[in-house]
């Protein structure tokens, strides 16, 4: 059966925004990592500052060094970016969205290796990541250059009960009538 599971990357975020809070959350719940075999991209020092500061229950994370070290049955952690970043719970600052891209690009160049499966993007700021190398509204826009070798990309959020699409994205509201047409669905 493990030989089966999909290996997500999951990247953590801003690391001053609430990306820890909820995988560290999450993945409490052992039963997680019994779905998949999950990879954080990201710090096993700043996981370990959210867990305090927000008073959560330890995890035992993997450390490992790629991808391919990953073992199921555990919440794996590549370190991908400097462990000594000033974590500031709530505040927009540059490290802040220097350490997202770095996760961010991390789990993209190992999904363009076929070294993980998916990827599971924590949020993101989108002025502080903004920097040579980054300069799009979002993720979905980021993969459509990684991944989408001229097509468009579509973000899709989903649970066992219902499935949606987004049509428009990164928008003004008073713009979306014009843009939601038979054509865009």
């Amino acid at each position: 059966m493990e030989n089966n599971l999909i290996k997500v990357g999951i990247t953590h975020g801003d690391i001053n925004g609430i990306g820890y809070e909820v995988i560290l959350k999450a993945f409490s719940d052992s039963r997680l990592s019994e779905l998949c075999i999950p990879i954080i991209y990201g710090s096993s020092k700043i996981a370990a500052y959210h867990r305090k500061a927000l008073e959560l229950p330890a995890i035992n994370l993997n450390i490992i060094n790629s991808a391919e070290d990953a073992g199921p049955n555990r919440v794996n952690l590549i370190n991908c970016v400097d462990e000594d970043l000033k974590v500031e719970l709530s505040k927009v600052t540059p490290a802040g969205g220097e350490a997202a891209l770095q996760s961010l690009q991390a789990a993209v160049n190992d999904a363009q290796r076929g070294a993980i499966d998916v990827i599971l993007t924590a949020p993101i700021n989108k002025h502080n990541i903004q920097r040579e190398g980054f300069h799009f509204p979002g993720h979905t826009e980021y993969f459509e250059q990684e991944f989408g070798n001229g097509r468009r990309s579509l973000m899709i959020l989903m649970n066992d009960y219902l499935r949606v699409a987004l049509v428009t994205g990164h928008i003004p509201l008073k713009d979306v009538p014009t843009q939601v047409t038979k054509e865009e669905i």
